[in-house]
């Protein structure tokens, strides 16, 4: 049975500085601090201790072994995609790191499946950059779930969401750059509560705000953490939709009826929540993920799906892998 996580993510060994390549300042760079360990600094702030398993392909390779997956999409680190950045800039930083995703991915092609960034805030920056990764060997593409204050149904990522659904490029849309406060800054809460509610928010921008009305339905797009709190309150905001019809119904039909428009990962940690989601989008629009190599994430990757006894061996089966080969356009398990 073919395992695939959809959800990995990857840091380069080292980069060029990105202030004399793109301009501007307090950059992300890597303080290296042994072998196996390194520090993402963003200007001259500590933003996250990292190991290997971010940029060694056979360490990487040894996990999946271990875990039991046979592919792994392995995306970017969301503190580069550099929406805050002028176009230009930003469009330098994609390049560099796609490229060197690649390089990371290059000793097992079959297996390591890099997914790129995109300048977003230049949605037609953004198409140039998706069409060159596209040729050069990536097969998706990762975005972030909102560009500043604009949100997913902004006119200039529909345009590029049009785009990916014209050249086939799924889409896997991770949260970042959640809100701060004081009440976020202990027990990790804007990793524990804001994630979760930029994930839903950006589910509810696609559907509140005629996304998927305006593109076609071969559009192939996933969301992060299982959607974030989105299938916990379907009903509530079903129940919106229709009692404050007024302010709510901005989209042509209730969102109950997009549920077969878009997919999430696995990565809710038990089978009580997996089961929610299978219960609410159905059992195709699940696939594993498990935010290697990160310590919030899930090991063993996919887990929470081998020991879910009310999935039937066809729905585990494509949870697994049978979606994700769908969403990636790999056919059939080979």
């Amino acid at each position: 049975m073919s395992v695939i996580d959809i959800h990995t993510h990857y840091v380069p060994r080292g980069w060029p500085d990105l202030g004399a390549e793109a301009g501007g300042t307090d950059w992300p760079s890597l303080r290296i601090e042994s072998e196996r360990d390194a520090m993402i600094m963003v200007g001259s702030k500590e933003f996250r201790r990292i190991g290997s398993d971010c940029w060694d392909a056979e360490v990487r390779l040894a996990d999946m072994a271990a875990d039991g997956i046979d592919l792994q999409v392995v995306s970017p680190t969301p503190v580069f995609f550099s929406y805050g950045r002028p176009g230009p800039e930003a469009l330098k930083v994609s390049r560099i790191f796609n490229d060197l995703a690649l390089d990371i991915c290059s000793p097992a092609p079959d297996r390591l499946l890099p997914f790129a960034q995109v300048p977003l805030q230049d949605p037609e920056a953004a198409c140039r950059e998706l069409d060159r990764c596209l040729a050069a060997g990536h097969v998706g593409v990762e975005i972030g779930n909102h560009v500043g204050d604009q949100d997913l149904d902004s006119a200039g990522v529909v345009m590029f969401l049009q785009h990916c659904a014209e050249v086939g490029a799924p889409v896997f849309i991770h949260p970042w750059d959640m809100a701060n406060s004081p009440r976020l800054d202990r027990w990790m809460a804007q990793w524990l509560t804001g994630m979760p509610a930029e994930t839903h928010l950006s589910i509810l921008a696609m559907i509140l705000g005629g996304v998927f009305d305006k593109v076609p339905d071969t559009l192939r797009v996933c969301f992060a953490h299982g959607g974030g709190s989105f299938a916990f309150w379907l009903g509530r905001m079903e129940n919106a939709w229709h009692g404050r019809s007024d302010v709510i119904a901005t989209s042509q039909f209730p969102p109950s009826h997009y549920l077969d428009r878009f997919s999430v990962d696995s990565v809710v940690f038990a089978p009580e929540p997996l089961r929610l989601l299978v219960d609410t989008l159905g059992s195709g629009q699940v696939m594993v993920g498990s935010d290697y190599p990160y310590p919030l994430g899930e090991r063993p990757a996919g887990s929470v799906v081998q020991r879910a006894e009310f999935l039937d061996a066809d729905a585990k089966a494509a949870i697994l892998g049978g979606n994700a080969r769908r969403f990636l356009n790999l056919g059939a398990a080979r």
